[in-house]
Parts: structure tokens; sequence; C-alpha cells
């Protein structure tokens, strides 16, 4: 552990400390760092976000997705606008004061449908974000017209030659341009890193890292890479995913003190306590799935994802005071802690 310490005793800044910390055979000082961090910038209360997959219908075809365009093997599903307002009235009935909507790239969903669902949930008190993938200006200024807070499209990498080969007929400049637009339009803007994929290096995950701290971001989602058995990257491996996962997200946490950082639920995919590992590592968030099962168990983006159907956020109270943490009460948006203790 010892020699981590003269890296660990500021934030890192640069590549090569960066990939440095990614590379460490024994990473429980970072994790003990990045915790430390946490519990100074966000406080021990955990954010509860309730999330629903509404569509999996997408038209884009990337090659680590479960739903893929060319995955003919997938069940799809699209949720009508009445069932996703239920689906969120149950949500704030059961605690939540965020609503998460999550779908593929869904064309039938345009921005009129979107900005009177974003209404609808926005009557119900809650906190909206958006995971929705690439859209005009135009649509996400209509969303945040609507009401929509947040809004999570993660970069994946931001090495750009693997993104646009894992991504055909995408371009990772665009990806970009949304971020910016996003920013510039004031949603509070999440992004993050497919961590494991084949092709990517330690030195494209740094860099991942200093694009997030150079947007900047206000939440990040690291999730560990978890081959689909129906996509071109069925033979590849998760093995490591985890714990590089977990390395990213305490680096984040350093570089980044005080934003919202996720425990993933793949991670719990890959350890069944994955997500309080997460907790114990540096995040602060969590995303419920609070979709009907008859929907979510479709939304596979990888295998073996857990389908627990609507809970009330009070079920995450022992689980999380097990390790000192507690439910938050608030929405959680980013700095909140800090104006609170000022």
């Amino acid at each position: 552990m010892t020699s981590l310490t003269p890296l660990l005793k500021n934030p890192p800044h640069t590549r090569g400390e960066i990939v440095a910390l990614l590379s460490a055979a024994d990473p429980a000082a970072l994790f003990q760092t990045a915790d430390a961090v946490r519990q100074k910038c966000v406080g021990d209360a955990v954010y509860l976000r309730g999330l629903i997959e509404f569509s999996n219908y997408c038209k884009n075809d990337c090659m680590y997705c479960g739903i893929r365009r060319s995955n003919a093997k997938a069940s799809r599903y699209r949720m009508t606008p009445d069932e996703i307002v239920q689906t969120a009235a149950q949500a704030v009935q059961y605690g939540y004061k965020t609503v998460v909507l999550q779908s593929g790239e869904d064309l039938w969903f345009d921005a009129d449908k979107m900005a009177d669902i974003i209404g609808r949930i926005k009557r119900l008190g809650a906190a909206v974000t958006l995971s929705l993938g690439e859209k005009t200006r135009e649509e996400y200024a209509a969303y945040r017209q609507a009401g929509a807070d947040r809004y999570l499209l993660r970069i994946e990498t931001t090495d750009k030659a693997l993104y646009e080969k894992l991504d055909p007929q995408m371009s990772w400049d665009n990806r970009v341009r949304c971020l910016e637009d996003l920013k510039e339009l004031g949603y509070e803007v999440g992004s993050g890193s497919l961590v494991g994929l084949p092709g990517q290096t330690v030195e494209s995950l740094a860099e991942d890292l200093l694009f997030f701290k150079s947007l900047p971001v206000d939440m990040a989602g690291i999730g560990p890479f978890i081959p689909h058995p129906d996509t071109p990257l069925a033979a590849e491996s998760a093995q490591g995913h985890l714990e590089l996962s977990l390395k990213m997200m305490a680096v984040m946490r350093l570089m980044l003190p005080d934003i919202n950082i996720p425990a993933t639920t793949a991670m719990e995919t890959l350890h069944p306590r994955g997500r309080l590992l997460a907790l114990e590592c540096g995040a602060n968030v969590i995303m419920p799935n609070v979709t009907a099962e008859t929907f979510c168990r479709n939304y596979e983006l990888y295998p073996g994802k857990s389908h627990p159907g609507a809970a009330a956020a009070a079920a995450w109270k022992e689980p999380l005071a097990a390790i000192g943490r507690t439910v938050s009460d608030g929405y959680g948006f980013h700095g909140d802690y800090l104006k609170g203790i000022k």
C-alpha cells in the first residue's frame, strides 16, 4: 500500500499519474483514499434514483450492446407514455426523488412525446434525468424546456478509433458535440466509460478521466464491459473488469471530488456485493430499477442483469446502514451537500 502514498497526497492531474494509479497491483490505499474524499466532499448519504427502462428499440448497432439493432434475438418492447408516467408515479410513492428515463435510441419517441412525458413526471414532484442517447440540440432544448434536469450520455471511450470501430456508423465527434450542447443548455451532465473493451488501453482510460474533468461532468458512471452472447464480442472475457472499474471510479473521485458517482448495476452482475463495494470506493449514488419485470428483463444491454422489479427506496436502508451509509432524502444535485454545510 505504501507504494501509492506519494501519488495519493494530491489529486492526480497527468496521464502518467492516472496510469500509475490504475495499474496498482494493490489498490487498497487508493480505495481508502477515495472513500475518505467521498465522505468529506459529498457525505455519507446515498442518493437513490428510480430507473425506468422504457424501450429497448435502438437504431444503433454498437458491437458490445445486447439491444443493438442487428440482434434479432432481442425481445423488443416499448412502454406507452401512460405506462411510463404511471411507473414514475409509483416510484415517487416509493420515496424516489429522481426518476431516470432510459431507452435505446428509439425514434418513435419524438421530441413532442418526450416533452409531454417529462412535463407530466415533473408535476409529480420528481427531478427528471434522461438517458436517451444522441439527439439534436433542438431536441435537447425541448426536453430542457419541458423540465428535464439531468442528462446521461457516456462517451464510452475517448479513443476515437476504438469508439468508431465498436459503434459503426456513429461519430465520436458528434458524441462530444452532444455533451457540449447539453452543458450549454444548462443540464447537469453525466458521462462515463465502458471499462474492458477489447483493444482499450490503460492510457486511453486515463484520457477518459481527463476528458471528464475538462468538460467538466456533474456525474460519471463507470461500467465494466460484460460480453453479451448475441453480439460480435460474445467471445471476449470480463476477467478483471470489476477491479479496474473500481479503480477508475476511485481515481475519478480524487479528480472530481464533489461530483455524483453511481455504483452501477453491472458491478453487481460481476460480484454479489458489487454496488456496495463501489460505495466503499467513492460512489454515492444507486439507481434501483423500478421498471416492471415484464419489461426490464428484456432490457438486456449485457447478460446476467438482475430484475428486482419496483421496490421502495426504504428497502436500501438496511444494506446501506451495514456499511455506515444512509439513504438521502434530497434530490442530490451536484454540489447540494457542500451548499448545505457552508
